[in-house]
């Protein structure tokens, strides 16, 4: 169980993100989300920690089948309003993931991990329902601008206050207990403040600021190993016993030879 938002939280999250420079940091990290899923028609995504919706929007005209948890009932609430039925929705948490082993072909996290008590336990979740990939996006603890959320946290509590910050190495040494020496890829985004447009989409875009340990928005895309996924296990099968009519009871086999003894009994005699 991790921070559960609770109803004046959700009415804030989207209040937010209709704020301009918000909104742009946010389309930058939905792009490099998107980039990093490789989507392809008919694919089964899982949003662990949906919130009220906007990470799955994006997705809803790829023809891809959606579904959304989140541990909030009144974020659900915004997300079910943002996309109707659209998408499953299911209130759970993302360390007890209700559904089977390779359920999805893709799990991924947006900004979630940050909320959750046991991220590592999070992620094996994922693991085990994800096929394919599992892509996470989360804030980066050595980014400038989070660094001044986290202080300005402490003195005004807001919902950064709550949030726990990963870096890329963090990141990367909890998959690795998780699922050993497995490639993992990765990119950053680096959301200049107070500046937008052509120029500024260009660094944005370099190969190099992508690869920032300094970003302030990092997305890790895994592929999940074999100890994960469904094997099949050997059935003790009992023999079945032979079975013994009880002593005195005629059987069809019993019956032809008591008959077949008296039949040469009686040729017998007639000779």
């Amino acid at each position: 169980m991790g921070y559960v938002f609770d109803f004046k939280e959700a009415q804030q999250y989207d209040a937010w993100f209709e704020q301009a420079k918000n909104r742009h940091c946010l389309d930058l990290e939905i792009k490099l989300i998107m980039a990093l899923l490789d989507l392809q028609t008919g694919q089964r995504i899982l949003d662990i920690g949906c919130g009220t919706g906007m990470s799955l929007s994006p997705l809803l005209d790829k023809g891809v089948s959606l579904t959304g948890i989140d541990p909030s009932v009144h974020m659900l609430d915004k997300a079910h309003e943002r996309l109707k039925n659209q998408v499953d929705l299911h209130r759970c948490y993302a360390e007890e993931l209700p559904f089977e082993d390779n359920a999805f072909d893709t799990a991924m996290f947006f900004t979630t991990l940050e909320f959750t008590d046991r991220p590592a336990k999070a992620v094996e979740e994922a693991c085990r329902v994800a096929k394919d990939r599992v892509v996470i996006g989360a804030l980066n603890r050595y980014a400038p601008v989070n660094m001044y959320r986290r202080c300005k946290g402490f003195f005004f509590p807001n919902i950064y206050t709550n949030a726990r910050f990963f870096s890329v190495w963090d990141l990367k040494k909890m998959l690795f207990s998780i699922l050993g020496d497995v490639p993992v890829h990765w990119r950053t985004t680096a959301q200049l403040p107070f500046v937008r447009g052509k120029i500024v989409a260009g660094i944005e875009n370099n190969g190099w600021v992508q690869r920032s340990f300094c970003g302030t928005f990092i997305g890790m895309r895994i592929k999940p190993v074999p100890k994960f996924r469904i094997r099949p296990l050997p059935l003790k099968i009992k023999k079945r016993e032979i079975y013994q009519p009880a002593t005195g009871l005629v059987t069809t086999s019993s019956a032809r030879q008591e008959y077949s003894s008296i039949e040469k009994h009686r040729h017998m005699s007639g000779m």
